[in-house]
């Protein structure tokens, strides 16, 4: 009796990096492809957005924000119950997917109770997304950002933290929806935001300040 043997085809897994910026993409290969470290990855218009993992002022100037947003909503549930550095944002009503991960992302009633394998980004929306600009790509926060946060109708503002000039004297651009448009309000180093987002939120802009 012979024996048949049939050799299986190897699947090559995809590996993104920083030379596939700007190809177009399945959500398929989102889901599974590697990843090369040291760059962020986003879905924009059903391509891929690669941009580096944020240099040491601007991460320094994320976590100053983020632990002030946290302290807040550790106080304020009924208002944000959830912040995290990792939120994707998904538009609606786009013919390719767009989802693009903010700096930090507040959520109000987050179902924290629910299984958390039963929470997908799908069906959850913030009300508020935040950026840090440094040596990132200025296009990005300032030009393509807004008009993609704009078509979320959960967003009631959008928050950059400019340290471009100088990171330890950065200011704060504020992005307040108003119906379908943004108005924009920029607060200068040392003065003190008090956004209407949060009722009872307090910051000094200045990352060396708690």
């Amino acid at each position: 009796m012979s024996t048949r043997i049939v050799a299986r085809k190897r699947t090559t897994k995809l590996r993104f990096g920083p030379t596939d910026h700007g190809r177009p993409v399945t959500t398929r290969e989102i889901e599974t492809a590697e990843y090369a470290l040291g760059f962020n990855y986003e879905i924009i218009d059903g391509r891929l957005y690669v941009s580096p993992v944020p240099n040491v002022p601007e991460n320094f100037l994320e976590n100053w924000l983020r632990r002030a947003i946290e302290r807040y909503s550790d106080a304020h549930p009924e208002v944000i119950n959830y912040v995290t550095p990792k939120g994707r944002v998904i538009l609606p009503e786009t013919e390719r997917l767009t989802a693009p991960e903010p700096d930090i992302t507040a959520y109000a009633n987050f179902p924290l109770e629910q299984p958390l394998r039963e929470i997908d980004w799908t069906q959850v929306s913030p009300i508020l997304v935040c950026e840090v600009l440094v040596d990132s790509d200025l296009n990005k926060d300032l030009v393509r950002n807004p008009a993609l946060y704009l078509q979320v109708p959960s967003i009631r503002e959008y928050w950059i933290v400019n340290g471009v000039e100088n990171p330890d004297e950065p200011s704060l651009i504020q992005y307040v929806r108003r119906g379908k448009k943004w108005t924009i309000t920029t607060h200068v180093f040392g003065s003190n935001f008090t956004p209407k987002v949060l009722p009872g939120f307090s910051l000094v802009i200045d990352p060396r300040k708690r």
